[in-house]
């Protein structure tokens, strides 16, 4: 459904589209934005079983012809359907500046810096005088892949980096939100395969409901890897099926980012950083969802903090100055505000439910956007909202007890390590003594940032990715190609005496038996 429909009635909207789904209401009701078949349980054995049979073919393509024949493919295409692509994540209720961030780790994603980066990882080669040895990392196979409700485009894109390993693909889309996935498979992926020779088999993808879907994976003996995007509690029990039964579990699971600033931060640029939080309400993973300030600057902090808050709107997500996105259900919301307050915290910016226009209200599609303040790190994940992820457009700013500078130091980056989550974690702070700890100590998540943008993109670095409940006992730093492969150490010799290699005597490079060699050291033997 469009997203102004959504947005102008959102009950009558919603009532409309689970009719359509149920096969009544008005077929011809204009604001029907797409259409998608649902698949049955046969299609979707069907794809695994023509993603293993592709695979020994994609897998045994040279790994540098997989990563620039494929990633280039993909780029080229993103980059000439950049306004479409745009366009269609506005329609799925992503305001436009999202969708524009969105893209931009997209494309990055599909990097020049990001492929070469890739191709090495993925094949290294040593010698030592008649041994030629590599480092190489095998592709694991099918790998099936779950994105979630809340970004399925661009989850679709990450998933479908581990085809540059040379694994073969399956995608479930979600029902509830296809469209942004399903026009990425079809329009950017399919041709780009098509374009880098890949066998038919490599990329299969249909839109159903995940739970038989899921089971089905764990089932089928042609399945590797099981890529999950969606919340920690179903995902770690997921991740124990997976392990029960052979897979590999890859996870994509809950975010809970801090923030730390420290008395000499730059605090307009952090302030920036931190109303990042409210990037579509806070319904992203990778947004920041707590602070934790030196005590010297709170103050200030929270006031220019308030200041941008008061300046942020909702509106429809095609206009370039709106940053929120509607919120369908808020009871968890009100019950952390609640939660929070009864631990001690101060609500110091919004709290209410609002209409399009900003105005209050008890049935609005938006939230105001949130600031808490919580005194001392002491009792701080009392309150749930600082424990937990909220995905709501809520932050609370904890601020440190006052201490000497190495104490506080000490207890900031300890409040960073003893989050639960790990997905990411940036720092504000000038002194080169001050960050080096930070960049030393801090131990947890996938990413870790200073100075500069929570959620921006940079070549080479992940975008996903992390520890704890965020990837489960198997998470790292999320690259796609490398988490979907394992490491293998290969030597080929020429000319090596067996026991004169157990007993570590110098290799020799008699040649006598062999012929047509081309990788001796000694050429001229051959």
């Amino acid at each position: 459904m469009t997203a102004r429909a959504m947005l102008n009635d959102v009950f009558a909207t919603l009532r409309a589209k689970r009719a359509l789904e149920r096969g009544k209401g008005d077929p011809g009701n204009p604001n029907v934005l797409a259409r998608c078949a649902v698949a049955d349980s046969e299609t979707a054995r069907a794809a695994v079983k023509a993603a293993a049979e592709a695979f020994p073919q994609w897998a045994a393509a040279p790994a540098r012809t997989r990563v620039f024949a494929l990633g280039r493919a993909v780029r080229r295409r993103l980059e000439a359907h950049r306004s479409e692509i745009i366009e269609v994540l506005i329609q799925e209720q992503h305001p436009r500046v999202l969708a524009e961030w969105q893209f931009a780790g997209l494309l990055g994603g599909y990097s020049e810096e990001n492929l070469q980066f890739y191709a090495g990882q993925l094949h290294m080669e040593f010698s030592q005088g008649p041994r030629r040895m590599l480092v190489r990392r095998q592709p694991d196979g099918v790998v099936c892949a779950n994105p979630p409700q809340n970004a399925p485009l661009s989850s679709v894109l990450l998933a479908a980096a581990a085809m540059l390993a040379g694994n073969t693909l399956v995608v479930r889309v979600p029902r509830s939100a296809p469209l942004g996935a399903m026009y990425v498979l079809r329009e950017i992926l399919v041709p780009a395969l098509e374009e880098a020779g890949a066998p038919p088999g490599t990329l299969n993808f249909f839109c159903a409901a995940p739970q038989e879907v899921l089971e089905s994976w764990l089932n089928d003996p042609a399945v590797a890897d099981i890529f999950y995007i969606g919340p920690s509690d179903f995902g770690l029990r997921l991740e124990a099926k997976c392990v029960a039964r052979g897979k590999k579990p890859i996870l994509e699971l809950a975010g809970n980012d801090g923030v730390a600033v420290w008395r000499d931060a730059h605090l307009d640029r952090a302030v920036q950083a931190l109303t990042e939080c409210f990037l579509g309400s806070g319904q992203i993973c990778m947004v920041p969802n707590y602070a934790v300030v030196h005590p010297d600057i709170a103050d200030e902090l929270l006031r220019r903090l308030g200041e941008a808050v008061d300046a942020l709107r909702p509106g429809y997500p095609d206009d370039p100055k709106t940053l929120l996105s509607p919120v369908v259900r808020s009871e968890k919301f009100f019950a952390f505000l609640d939660q929070a307050v009864g631990a001690g915290a101060q609500v110091l910016r919004g709290g209410h439910r609002i209409e399009i226009d900003g105005t209050a209200s008890d049935n609005g599609p938006f939230l105001q956007p949130t600031v808490l303040r919580v005194d001392g790190l002491a009792g701080a994940r009392l309150v749930d909202a600082v424990r937990e992820e909220t995905f709501f457009p809520l932050l609370p700013v904890v601020v440190a007890e006052p201490g000497d500078d190495e104490h506080v130091l000490g207890r900031m980056i300890a409040f960073l390590n003893e989050n639960a989550y790990g997905l990411r974690n940036s720092v504000w702070a000038r002194e080169r003594r001050v960050v080096d700890r930070f960049v030393r100590d801090v131990r947890n998540g996938g990413l870790l940032k200073v100075n500069d943008s929570h959620v921006g993109f940079l070549p080479c670095l992940p975008t996903h990715g992390g520890t704890g409940l965020t990837g489960g006992v198997y998470g790292e730093a999320n690259y796609p190609p490398l988490r979907t492969s394992r490491l293998q150490g290969v030597s080929v010799a020429h000319g090596v005496n067996p026991r004169d290699a157990v007993f570590g005597s110098p290799a020799t490079t008699d040649c006598t038996d062999c012929t047509d060699c081309t990788d001796c050291t000694d050429r001229s033997a051959s």
